[in-house]
C-alpha cells in the first residue's frame, strides 16, 4: 500500500512541483488547500490554531507542513509578530498536535535558514544557535521549539529543513525580480560585489522532501540543504544571463554607496540579500541520508529561466 502523505500549501509555489512528484514516486498524496474542490485536495480554510484537519489527516500516514505566512505588505505592519505567531506557530502547532492523534507517524515541516540567522560570513550548520531576526523566523523558531515538545509527548517523528532562497519555475519576489533586470539588459551596479549566497533549486527541495519523508535515519533531525555551490551576485546574474541568452551589463559601484542608496530608499533589508552572504553546511543531510542534490545549479538556473521565458 503507498504511503498516504498530506501536503499543505500544496498549491503553492513549492506544493505545485512537490505533490506531482510524489505521486510519480509512489506516494499517495492529499493536497490541503484553502478553499476549492479540486481532486485530491481537501480545503481547510485559513490555518490557524483553530483549523480543524480531522478530514485532511484521515488515513494520512505523513504531512509535509509547506504553508505559511511569508509576506506582509508594508501597510500592514502593525501587529505583524503576532500574525506570523498565528499562521506559522499556532497553526503550525495545532496541525502537528491533531496528526499525531490521527495516527500520523512522521512530519516533515519545511522551516527557513534565516531561523538561523542572517548576515554572517562563515557557513551555518544545523547545529549553530538560533538567531531569528524578524518576524517572519522568529515565528518558524517557535513552531520548531513547539514540534519537539509534541514529538517528545507523542512520539510524532518530526524532520525540520530550513532551506535558503528557493528558485525554479514560477519564483516569484526578489528572483523574478533580477530576472527581469538581466532580460532586459538593464545595466546592474553590481560589478564590486563580494559575497558568496547558497541557494536551493525547487527540484534539488522536493527531491530532499522525498528522501526525509521515506529514510528511517531522517525521524528527529533538523537539516539545512542546498545546491551544495555558493556563488557571488555578479555570478549569479552571469549565470542567468547565459541561460537566458542575454549579455550582462555589470558595472563597478563600491559596495558602501550602494548601502546608503538602500538606507536612504527604505530597501536596505532587500538590497543586503544582493550584497550579504549566507551560506550553508550540507553536510548532516549528506552524511544521514546519502543525499546529493540530482540538480546542479547551472541545471536549475536553466530550468527557471525557460520557464519564465515562456511564461513572461
Amino acid at each position: 500500500m503507498n504511503q498516504a502523505v498530506l501536503v499543505t500549501g500544496a498549491n503553492g509555489f513549492i506544493g505545485c512541483a512537490l505533490c506531482p512528484a510524489l505521486a510519480a514516486t509512489g506516494f499517495a498524496v492529499r493536497r490541503a488547500v484553502r478553499a476549492g474542490s479540486l481532486p485530491e485536495s481537501v480545503a481547510v480554510g485559513d490555518i490557524g490554531p483553530d483549523t480543524d484537519w480531522r478530514m485532511a489527516l484521515a488515513g494520512c500516514d505523513a504531512v509535509v507542513h509547506l504553508a505559511a505566512r511569508v509576506h506582509v505588505p508594508r501597510a500592514e505592519a502593525a501587529g505583524t509578530e503576532a500574525a506570523f505567531r498565528t499562521v506559522n506557530t499556532a497553526g503550525t502547532l495545532n496541525l502537528a498536535r491533531q496528526a499525531a492523534a490521527a495516527g500520523v507517524s512522521r512530519f516533515v515541516f519545511v522551516s527557513s535558514i534565516k531561523v538561523n540567522g542572517e548576515g554572517r560570513a562563515a557557513p551555518y550548520h544545523e547545529a549553530d544557535a538560533a538567531a531569528p531576526q524578524d518576524a517572519y523566523a522568529r515565528s518558524k523558531w517557535a513552531a520548531e521549539q513547539g514540534l519537539w515538545a509534541i514529538a517528545g509527548e507523542t512520539g510524532l517523528a518530526v524532520v525540520v529543513l530550513r532551506p535558503p532562497l528557493v528558485y525554479g519555475p514560477g519564483v516569484g519576489a526578489n528572483f523574478q525580480r533580477l530576472l527581469g533586470w538581466v532580460a532586459h539588459g538593464w545595466p546592474l551596479p553590481f560589478a564590486q560585489v563580494d559575497n558568496r549566497r547558497s541557494l536551493l533549486y525547487l527540484g534539488n527541495l522536493v527531491d530532499a522532501i522525498r528522501v526525509c519523508l521515506a529514510h528511517p535515519a531522517a525521524a528527529g533531525k533538523t537539516y539545512l540543504v542546498a545546491d551544495g555551490e555558493e556563488v557571488s551576485t555578479p555570478e549569479l546574474l552571469r549565470r542567468l544571463a547565459r541561460a537566458l541568452r542575454r549579455p550582462v551589463r555589470l558595472h563597478p559601484l563600491p559596495v558602501s554607496w550602494l548601502r546608503l542608496a538602500a538606507a536612504v530608499s527604505g530597501r536596505g533589508a532587500e538590497l543586503d540579500r544582493l550584497l550579504g552572504s549566507l551560506t550553508v553546511d550540507t553536510r548532516g543531510i549528506r552524511h544521514d541520508l546519502g543525499w546529493h542534490p540530482p540538480y546542479t545549479l547551472d541545471q536549475g538556473l536553466a530550468e527557471t529561466c525557460r520557464h519564465w521565458q515562456t511564461h513572461e
